[in-house]
């Protein structure tokens, strides 16, 4: 299970590994939405995602023969990039599966971070299938996205710096609001969040036809997503709740938002323009969905997470055209 002791520890791991990213804030978009919405940047996190907080976490749980043997996971792109920088930066080996149409900047970025990297076409191929069969054939310790206690501790080290920030700035907040693909980041930001600000209630922020946290949370079970859809939002994109995950979730989550693709361009375009930074479609679903229900959060202070950046620019400026 996951304790907040456990992401105590974490931070103590990524001390001087990764960056503290910064709460941003703009006073004209706050005038403008008539509530105070501090942006949490995830984007700007080293790998230009949170993943390498729980990758580097849970590679140095590994013990001296473990992290040998080397390690594999399959991640549409910011899994990857995080397990290929934390693996490289110990010197351990690392095999990563994706999906031969993921966004160019994540291919090569994973294979420039030193990992080995193995293509898959993503309608016909199995990536989990591909990375235990390799597991099993080396020795390699498979590092799951999101479903595991250890890396999800070190997802977890967000909250302890929201709540952290929050007091540098002698506010709190009402309300967290996260983007959920498998339910691993939110779980760590949550549990941190219910013993360092337990007066803010943390919600999930979902693409349509791919919200099934919010509707397992709603029918008390884990329930997936219909076949035959896509969605802009690739690094969010999931299945159903993870196993390990969704308990953890349905104890602490609030409630959770899906948002349209629209309400997720209306996000970047607001986070360009008004922050100056630059968020990968699933990166802004968060601060999409707090955009679009803005009356609810009339007179309290919101935090949302960008959790990622990792975006071709040619691709991110087609979306805001």
């Amino acid at each position: 299970m996951l304790e907040y002791s456990m992401i105590l520890k974490a931070s103590q791991v990524l001390a001087g590994v990764t960056r503290v990213t910064p709460l941003l804030e703009s006073e004209l978009l706050n005038c403008k939405l008539g509530f105070r919405l501090l942006v949490k940047a995830e984007c700007l996190q080293r790998t230009g995602s949170f993943k390498i907080r729980g990758a580097y976490v849970k590679i140095a749980s590994l013990s001296n023969e473990e992290r040998a043997a080397g390690v594999v996971a399959f991640s549409s792109g910011n899994h990857a990039q995080g397990v290929a920088a934390a693996a490289t930066e110990m010197g351990v080996p690392a095999t990563i599966v994706m999906p031969e149409d993921a966004p160019a900047v994540k291919l090569r970025n994973t294979a420039e971070y030193g990992a080995k990297v193995i293509t898959y076409d993503r309608l016909t191929g199995d990536r989990a299938k591909i990375a235990r069969d390799i597991a099993a054939e080396t020795g390699a310790t498979l590092i799951p996205p999101y479903d595991d206690y250890v890396l999800m501790s070190g997802q977890g080290t967000i909250g302890l710096e929201v709540a952290d920030q929050l007091g540098k700035l002698k506010t709190s907040a009402d309300a967290l609001v996260c983007p959920v693909g498998g339910g691993g980041l939110i779980a760590g930001i949550a549990t941190a969040m219910a013993q360092a600000s337990p007066g803010t209630k943390v919600y999930a922020a979902e693409p349509e036809h791919f919200d099934d946290t919010k509707r397992s949370l709603l029918a008390g079970k884990r329930i997936g997503n219909e076949p035959g859809h896509s969605s802009i939002c690739d690094s969010i994109v999931t299945q159903i709740p993870g196993e390990n995950t969704f308990p953890i979730n349905q104890k602490l989550v609030a409630e959770g938002y899906s948002v349209s693709e629209a309400d997720v361009i209306v996000a970047m375009q607001t986070l360009a323009d008004d922050l100056k930074i630059v968020a990968e479609p699933g990166g802004a679903a968060a601060v999409a969905a707090v955009l679009r229900d803005r009356e609810r959060w009339r007179g309290k202070t919101v935090v949302a997470i960008v959790s990622g950046g990792n975006v071709d620019l040619d691709t991110w400026r087609g979306y805001l055209t």
